[in-house]
């Protein structure tokens, strides 16, 4: 792979205002860089998690030379690509907050965040690499051999593996199983705040876990500002939970649950080291508008996959820092 190529085409990505074809760059470059030459830099290439994170390992080690540690940060996307043709990374993925599906890349992100400033250090491309006959429809469906959360965990033990600095693990409702509570704190002792849905079980107290007595966090006497200890149904050791209120854009109101392994923490502290996972939905919206993520005609498994991480390289050199 030619670095110099790599360079040149993430430019091109972070510049770009429409489609981003190998005959857009060669153009661009007035034809001293040819169209093949291009197709045959994006089909050959390898850039994957591994290679992504040699790619910002310098930006992350001179984050950590401050003082204090950052925090990891996970969750998932959808790149659009309704008129691509489907395979085993384009295909129809639920998107929760759209509550339709959507064709396109689902794609798992951590990212290293500390002192305003993101990084990427890992990303995974959801691969529905299985075909199945969905027995209700009779209709031929694709699923994943390998769930997000087996992903996470992996991304997790890499960065453990890379001794990366951190203190808190942060994910929103959709990531914070007991198996993940469970792998981040007792595999690799490190501490996490997930947010909770309403109808996860808790046990106010080891006695009443052990009785089997567990009841929805929402109807637990739980106080805005005020911390409580309680054992999530699943887990062996107990966690201090929180609650707090927040209006939405249509000023209506929601609540928040948040669920804290370090029983050190108050609700302050909680809840401001919580708010840091915000900065992943920027990082994501930044992707798909700043590095022209969806933007790209590629047919081939290998150039969509090569497309999608020189597009994460791109965004990576601009060193986006935390909204104000």
């Amino acid at each position: 792979m030619s670095k110099n190529l790599l360079d040149l085409y993430t430019d091109f990505l972070i510049s770009s205002f429409s489609r981003t074809t190998a005959t857009g760059l060669s153009s661009i470059l007035g034809g001293s860089l040819s169209h093949d030459q291009i197709t045959t830099f994006l089909a050959e290439s390898k850039l994957d998690s591994k290679s992504l994170w040699l790619h910002v390992k310098p930006m992350v080690r001179e984050l950590e030379k401050a003082k204090g540690n950052g925090v990891l940060i996970f969750d998932d996307s959808i790149a659009a690509k309704p008129f691509s043709e489907e395979n085993e990374i384009i295909c129809y993925h639920f998107d929760h907050a759209k509550k339709r599906h959507i064709k396109g890349i689902n794609f798992l992100s951590c990212l290293f965040e500390k002192d305003g400033v993101r990084l990427p250090i890992a990303a995974e491309i959801i691969e529905k690499d299985e075909y199945f006959i969905d027995q209700k429809t009779g209709k031929g469906k694709r699923r994943s051999s390998v769930t997000k959360n087996q992903l996470m965990q992996k991304m997790l033990s890499v960065a453990q593996h890379n001794r990366v600095l951190y203190d808190f693990v942060l994910a929103d409702s959709w990531f914070s199983s007991a198996d993940n509570m469970r792998f981040t704190k007792k595999v690799l002792k490190k501490e996490f705040i997930f947010a909770l849905k309403s109808n996860r079980s808790a046990a106010l107290s080891l006695e009443d876990k052990l009785q089997g007595k567990f009841s929805p966090i929402d109807s637990l006497p739980l106080n805005e500002g005020t911390p409580i200890s309680v054992y999530i149904k699943g887990l062996d050791f107990p966690v201090s939970l929180v609650k707090r209120f927040f209006t939405n854009k249509d000023y209506s109101e929601g609540v928040l649950y948040l669920a804290c392994s370090d029983s050190s923490r108050d609700y302050s502290q909680i809840t401001a080291i919580y708010q840091k996972r915000w900065s992943v939905e920027v990082y994501h919206k930044s992707l798909k508008q700043n590095a022209s993520l969806e933007k790209s005609p590629t047919r081939v498994k290998r150039t969509q996959t090569n497309h999608f991480f020189a597009a994460i390289y791109a965004l990576s050199l601009i060193h986006i820092s935390e909204p104000t």
